[in-house]
């Protein structure tokens, strides 16, 4: 005798014996009762979950020649045997994936107007989103006004596929799939309809295969009835303990373990990130409906061990390794690489870059390395005197400036740093700013040569590179009124400079234990003074011959002297045999 598969000898012949699909159901055998089909229905959703079954039932409840009643078939009249036989004239099945040229739809069409023994003709055209664009256009006229007598049922598993103009010719009923309750239902009526011998250890793996699918569910139980049931969980569930405990070695060998009893890693692989998913549906308050009781346990004790962040990191890391492990030499290696970054200390709930008590413990290291530093700066001994200034800026020269200078001498005066005043306000901290302003001002000022210590020592160390640059040229040159004196080489090097000056009191303040402003100054290249209270820059004498724009009294100037010759007797002399020549 021959064996029948599980799935097709307990496949629905009545709309009551759907599960799962209460709304797809309902709209068809109120259309049957009512009178009100319509010529064309589209199908869709995932393998297994009953389109092709609906379309056979809804045939036979149109042809039903026996005792039907509230819309249901009969199931036992000759029409609905023959259906259910696959001999029946009334209903033409067409596989759109294998014919999907224009011949294979004319060729159909061409037959739409005969006539059928039953009443109703139904075309069940499956996977129709896999027709060409010319057999979708040979299809659409037809489609749209059949005969009186045909009825199209389109069946697909992507509906965004299809064409819109099919789509609005037809109604569109979508199966969904099936809840694991649902689902163990049906396996454990199909157990006891069909007297096997299924302990629940094995109802549990039909339905967990089955993954909402009612099809994929009785071929699994066919393969537990067979004894080629395997314990899948073991390997997953060892991955995920390594993952929580953050255990390479445990997930190293979990991973070797599944591939010596014969699983793929790229299987193992795919059913660690489908158990990562269910946990972070859990965690984020969305359980999967499909999901068996133990799986469901599963997925809410790695939730709770692992925060969703950490859940996150290891989907995005197990989805790259599968990509990768496409065009591997050796899908192994990506897998375990993936595996030992996600198990290593230096996994952390943001992606990668340092957990919560990581960047805890390395603010602490560096406000301990802080402190550390301020103490030796405190008891060091004299440091070497400070570097020599910078060149003064050379003022310029030529007959030109020598002439001005004839014309309007400066007074002499002694050359000393001039106070530049900002040509814009200061700006603010930026987020450059190394550390926050102290409130209130150090227990003692220091003095410029601490000043010219510390800055050689390590304060240039503190700053960010950008500050780095613009105050490698400065010095300090003066402490006033518990204000540091800072000279820089010219005036647009100090207004560069001027925006970062907030970043440079921040420094000082965290190495001087306090607020200490700092005013910039432009430096003339003269040594800095004797530290003394009172000492104080004095505003250096402006040289009138430098204004490029200096007024000129007409009467100071005199004639040149004459008395050799004019210009072109003198170019004539100086050149023998020269000849002027007379313009036209």
């Amino acid at each position: 005798m021959e064996y029948t598969s599980l799935y097709r000898r307990f496949r629905p012949r009545r709309f009551s014996e759907v599960r799962g699909q209460e709304h797809v159901v309902a709209a068809l055998q109120n259309a049957v009762r009512e009178g009100r089909v319509l010529h064309a229905y589209l199908l869709s959703g995932p393998r297994g979950t009953g389109k092709t079954t609906a379309a056979r039932i809804l045939a036979k409840a149109l042809n039903c020649t026996g005792e039907a009643t509230d819309g249901e078939p009969c199931c036992s009249c000759d029409s609905c045997e023959a259906i259910d036989a696959g001999t029946s004239f009334d209903l033409h099945e067409l596989d759109a994936a294998s014919n999907n040229k224009v011949d294979d739809i004319r060729d159909l069409l061409s037959k739409v107007a005969l006539g059928t023994p039953g009443r109703t003709k139904v075309y069940l055209l499956d996977e129709v989103h896999m027709l060409t664009a010319g057999a979708e256009n040979a299809l659409l006229k037809t489609l749209e006004e059949p005969p009186d007598h045909v009825v199209f049922v389109l069946a697909t598993t992507e509906p965004h596929k299809v064409v819109e103009t099919i789509r609005s010719r037809s109604q569109h009923l979508e199966l969904n799939l099936l809840g694991a309750e649902d689902l163990e239902s049906l396996v454990r009526d199909v157990v006891v309809e069909a007297g096997l011998d299924v302990d629940d250890a094995g109802v549990h793996h039909a339905v967990r295969a089955g993954r909402g699918s009612a099809r994929d569910a009785l071929s699994a139980l066919d393969r537990v009835v067979a004894g080629g049931i395997t314990d899948d969980d073991t390997s997953v569930d060892e991955l995920l303990r390594a993952l929580s405990e953050r255990d390479p070695g445990r997930a190293l060998g979990a991973l070797a373990a599944g591939i010596a009893r014969g699983r793929e890693p790229r299987v193992t692989g795919e059913a660690l990130l489908g158990a990562l998913r269910e946990a972070f549906l859990v965690s984020m308050g969305v359980p999967p409906s499909q999901l068996v009781a133990a799986d469901r346990e599963r997925a809410e004790r790695f939730a709770e061990e692992a925060p969703p962040a950490v859940i996150t990191h290891a989907l995005e890391a197990l989805g790259t390794a599968l990509v990768d492990m496409r065009r591997s030499p050796d899908p192994r290696v990506d897998l375990e690489v993936a595996l030992v970054r996600l198990t290593g200390p230096e996994v952390s709930g943001s992606g990668g870059s340092g957990s919560l008590d990581e960047l805890t413990r390395r603010v602490e290291a560096l406000e301990a390395a802080l402190a550390s530093a301020s103490d030796r700066s405190v008891v060091r001994g004299p440091a070497a005197p400070p570097p020599p200034p910078p060149p003064p800026l050379s003022r310029r020269s030529g007959p030109a400036a020598e002439g001005r200078a004839r014309l309007t001498p400066a007074t002499p005066s002694p050359p000393m740093a001039t106070e530049a005043a900002p040509a814009e306000p200061p700006a603010s901290p930026t987020e450059s700013d190394a550390l926050p302003v102290a409130a209130a001002p150090p227990a003692a000022v220091p003095s410029r040569d601490e000043l010219v210590m510390a800055w050689g020592d390590d304060l240039m160390d503190r700053l960010s590179r950008k500050a780095r640059a613009r105050f490698s040229a400065a010095r300090f040159i003066d402490v006033q009124d518990g204000t540091a004196v800072m000279a820089l080489p010219n005036e647009p090097h100090l207004r560069r400079c001027e925006d970062l000056r907030g970043e440079l009191e921040n420094v000082l303040a965290a190495r001087f234990g306090g607020s200490l402003p700092v005013r910039l100054v432009v430096d003339d290249g003269s040594p800095a003074p004797t530290q003394t209270p009172a000492a104080k820059p004095r505003p250096i004498a402006v040289d009138e011959s430098m204004v490029a724009d200096e007024s000129i009294d007409l009467d100071d100037l005199v004639d040149a002297d004459v008395a050799e010759g004019s210009a072109v007797d003198r170019l004539t002399q100086a050149f023998p045999g020269a000849a002027l020549v007379e313009p036209d």
